[in-house]
């Protein structure tokens, strides 16, 4: 993906802020099959130190691909409708005359695949996915030789997805003067539909740290 100088992430304590408030949820892209399009899965994912941890169905087609060839790229956005016109002085001056624009954050982590197939490898990632998503409990223990999941584990194959590279771009327009991005984050917080709020939130926050933009 295309990153200006001034969508970049400040620092890696943003982007790992980021995926750790609550987006863990992405596409899973293989190359493997010379002569065909990539193989793309949606999934959710654990962050595991330097790596991702991911589970998938046996009868998955990515495996083929994945064994093939193991590099791959494993790609988190999150986005918003258009922005509120930045050029109309209010929301009922007619014509308006700026050009409406998306923003949005997307990050990117280049990943070395490792296929996990041995039961107690596989219990052990899904202990980690399930203190993630279910930290809570209530589900039964993770076993490979008791039911349930004694008898599940075999239909399932996990992946370990060791990052060997991060590009991330959280583009909220911060080349633009600071009057211009406080006025759009005002006016997504009045207009208030689908990911206003924590668009304008994170429009606020880059704000802060960036200030004016200096190349």
């Amino acid at each position: 993906m295309l990153i200006q100088p001034w969508d970049a992430a400040l620092d890696d304590a943003e982007w790992q802020t980021w995926i750790a408030d609550g987006h863990d949820f992405g596409i899973l892209s293989v190359n493997g099959l010379p002569g065909h399009a990539p193989t793309v899965v949606p999934t959710h994912f654990t962050v595991d130190g330097t790596a991702l941890l991911v589970h998938l169905a046996r009868p998955n087609p990515v495996w083929k691909a994945i064994e093939t060839d193991p590099n791959v790229t494993f790609s988190v956005t999150a986005t918003t409708p258009s922005s509120p016109d930045p050029g109309a002085p209010s929301p009922t001056s007619r014509p308006p005359t700026g050009v409406p624009t998306s923003y949005y954050a997307a990050v990117q982590f280049t990943c070395r695949a490792t296929i996990v197939d041995e039961p107690e490898a596989k219990a052990g990632l899904l202990r980690r996915q399930m203190a993630h998503f279910q930290p809570d409990g209530d589900h039964a223990p993770i076993d490979p030789d008791q039911p349930p999941y004694g008898r599940m584990l075999p239909g399932i194959r996990g992946l370990r997805l060791d990052v060997t590279d991060v590009r991330a771009k959280f583009k909220y327009d911060d080349h633009k003067p600071v009057e211009q991005r406080t006025d759009t984050a005002r006016r997504l917080t009045e207009r208030g539909t689908a990911l206003d709020a924590p668009t304008a939130a994170q429009q606020l926050r880059r704000l802060d740290r960036v200030g004016t933009w200096k190349s």
